[in-house]
């Protein structure tokens, strides 16, 4: 495994298995099996409502809990509750997560931010991000946090490389962890030629290009997949290394274009919405 040093010092794992639209009993699965691959790096979400699940996978992988890091968010409809943290601690069924996310800037996303930084002093994270804050959003956090975060998550793929943001993050050396890595399954990117003619000279598919390069980018990428052999396939990514030239080739397909676009109404909605958490 490949690590990253994160602006606090702290080392983490540069592919990891996501856990999104997961249902807890296909988490469960994916990650202990993805652990038990050398997975090392594992994400969900209050949102995902698979917590549990995920924790019951990390124990059961036999992988020793201070080896795995553990990334998860806070919901907006937590960033109030004064209880969300330990409450998520205990779905995970752990004392710590190694990466304690805000969701969305929805709601009172600024008390959901105090909420990370208390946590991050109390050592129950590790280290503390943000989850799709660009543009305006991020300007206004840069001048209200106490603690810079180490981490944003957001929208990446050679089709929208986050060039503008990317000028904020490395002012704080906020890493970027990317969210659809492989542009959401569109064909049209997968299928570019430039990636299948890597695919042939280095015995790997377009996918396994694409998420090299988003490591060889500097950015953390998190595949989600119920499928063992997908699964397999993700990891199998770090035994070769694409040259500064093929880099720029594939720089050339950046449209500055994203598959996700969110609306002032969608983030009324996040805010209003509660998680039915897993029992």
């Amino acid at each position: 495994m490949e690590n990253i040093v994160l602006n606090n010092k702290l080392e983490c794992p540069v592919v990891g298995i996501g856990t999104f639209m997961l249902s807890p009993a296909d988490a469960e699965v994916s990650v202990r099996e993805a652990l038990k691959m050398g997975y090392r790096l594992v994400d969900t979400a209050n949102a995902y409502v698979n917590e549990r699940a995920v924790g019951r996978g990390i124990k059961e992988s036999g992988v020793d809990r201070k080896n795995v890091f553990l990334s998860t968010k806070l919901w907006p409809s937590e960033y109030e509750n004064e209880n969300a943290v330990d409450e998520t601690l205990e779905r995970l069924g752990v004392d710590y997560v190694d990466l304690l996310y805000i969701h969305q800037p929805a709601g009172n996303w600024l008390a959901g931010y105090r909420q990370l930084e208390k946590a991050y002093k109390e050592g129950k994270a590790k280290a503390i991000g943000i989850s799709n804050f660009e543009g305006k959003y991020i300007e206004e956090l840069e001048t209200k946090w106490e603690i810079v975060p180490q981490f944003i998550q957001v929208e990446a793929h050679p089709y929208f490389t986050q060039t503008e943001l990317r000028k904020t993050l490395d002012k704080y050396d906020i890493k970027l962890m990317s969210w659809y890595p492989l542009g959401h399954g569109d064909k049209s990117l997968i299928n570019e030629p430039v990636f299948a003619e890597l695919g042939k000279k280095y015995g790997k598919s377009s996918a396994q290009i694409i998420l090299r390069w988003h490591t060889q980018m500097g950015f953390v990428v998190i595949p989600g997949s119920k499928n063992v052999d997908h699964i397999k396939d993700n990891l199998d990514i770090l035994d070769f290394k694409l040259t500064d030239e093929e880099m720029a080739e594939i720089a050339k397909l950046d449209k500055n274009e994203r598959y996700y676009h969110r609306t002032d109404e969608q983030l009324i909605q996040f805010a209003g919405w509660k998680p039915d958490f897993e029992k």
